[in-house]
């Protein structure tokens, strides 16, 4: 059975994540506030960033740039910039 939790990104109730993906007190607060729907949102924006911006996930710069994106993101609401990228219009 699914685990139901409010969703902060989403601003909605919806299935929560079934186990807690990241280490540490943001994983907690990601686990905790975040749903699979938005996860799925934020994965498909790590994508990209890591693409674009050619980052390397060894260098710890460009994974504290990741982690800062995600948690504007899914925290902040705030929208990831991605050089060359349009978003589709609604």
């Amino acid at each position: 059975m699914a685990r139901t939790i409010f969703c902060t990104h989403l601003n909605k109730e919806a299935d929560g994540l079934d186990f807690q993906i990241l280490p540490g007190e943001l994983g907690k607060k990601v686990f905790e506030n975040i749903s699979k729907e938005a996860w799925t949102m934020w994965m498909s924006k790590q994508t990209m960033l890591i693409n674009e911006r050619k980052l390397n996930l060894m260098n710890v710069d460009d994974r504290l740039l990741l982690e800062k994106n995600m948690s504007a993101f899914l925290f902040d609401g705030e929208e990831v910039q991605i050089d060359g990228y349009t978003p589709k219009e609604k």
